[in-house]
C-alpha cells in the first residue's frame, strides 16, 4: 500500500474511531441522564433515539474493522494486534447485544412498559455499553501510542528553530 493510501485510511480510521467512542459515549449518557431524572417519556424518546442512531454506529465500527484491518496487515503484532483483538470483542458485543437491547428497549419504553424485563436488558446494555467505551478508548490510545513518532517528527520538522530565518 503507498504511503499516501496508508496516511487517507489512516485519517478515516481515527475519524471513524472518535465517531465510535464520541456516540457510544453519547448513548450512555443520555440513558443514564434519562434514568435518573427523566420522566418515561423522555426515557422513550433517548430509546428511540439510541435505536435510530444504531446503522450510524454500526456503520462506524464496521469502518473501523475494516481500516483497521487494511492498516494492520496480514499478521498484526504489538499494539496492532490488541487492537485487533479488542475489537473481536467490541464487535459481537455491540451486534449480539447492544443492538438487540436497543431494539428491545424501545420497544418496552414506547409502550410504557418499565418492568423488571426492562431495567434487566437495560443494566445489561449499560454494562456492555461501558465495555465498549473502555475497548474503543483503548484502542485509541494504543493508536496514538503507534503514530506517535511520526507525530514527533512532523512537530520536529516545523519547529521555529528549524523554519528559514526572515530577512532583515
Amino acid at each position: 500500500m503507498n504511503q499516501n493510501r496508508r496516511k487517507i485510511i489512516g485519517l478515516l480510521h481515527a475519524a471513524a474511531g472518535m465517531l465510535a467512542l464520541a456516540t457510544v459515549c453519547v448513548f450512555m449518557l443520555s440513558t443514564l441522564y434519562a434514568e435518573a431524572f427523566g420522566h418515561p417519556a423522555l426515557v422513550a424518546t433517548v430509546k428511540t433515539g439510541i435505536l435510530w442512531g444504531m446503522p450510524l454506529l454500526i456503520l462506524l465500527m464496521a469502518s473501523i474493522g475494516g481500516s483497521g484491518l487494511a492498516l494492520s496487515g496480514r499478521s498484526p503484532k504489538g499494539h496492532a494486534a490488541r487492537k485487533v483483538g479488542r475489537m473481536k470483542i467490541a464487535g459481537p458485543i455491540g451486534l449480539l447485544v447492544l443492538a438487540p437491547a436497543s431494539v428491545f428497549l424501545a420497544w418496552k419504553a414506547n409502550a410504557d412498559s418499565f418492568d423488571t424485563a426492562f431495567y434487566t436488558v437495560q443494566v445489561i446494555e449499560c454494562i456492555a455499553g461501558a465495555i465498549n467505551i473502555t475497548l474503543i478508548a483503548l484502542n485509541m490510545r494504543d493508536g496514538f501510542a503507534m503514530t506517535a513518532g511520526r507525530r514527533a517528527r512532523r512537530f520536529v520538522s516545523t519547529a521555529p528553530d528549524r523554519l528559514p530565518k526572515a530577512r532583515t
